[in-house]
């Protein structure tokens, strides 16, 4: 599904309409998001897949933070306003 020219067109639009990573941006950060991410997993659901919402991350948070969500099937731990925690974000990231 992620190789066809459909996802190819709604992975520019979400990434145009948010250019910047939300993650990133929820901890004060600028960091270009690179990946539109389902934010509830579709886990190959092709209705979840098309329809569902997404989200603008980087690299680094779609490829470890997200992840680790998605491998626990629980949320990371945030504060009030959706911040993760700075320590999940490693060196020289926050």
């Amino acid at each position: 599904m992620h190789g066809t020219a459909n996802w190819q067109k709604r992975r520019a639009a979400q990434l145009a309409s948010e250019p910047l990573c939300r993650k990133c941006k929820a901890n004060g950060l600028v960091v270009s998001a690179t990946v539109a991410d389902h934010i509830e997993p579709h886990r190959g659901d092709p209705e979840k897949f098309w329809t569902g919402e997404l989200q603008s991350l980087c690299d680094h948070c779609h490829n470890s933070l997200k992840q680790k969500e998605e491998r626990r099937d629980e949320s990371l731990e945030t504060d009030a306003d959706g911040v993760v925690a700075e320590s999940l974000f490693g060196e020289g990231r926050v």
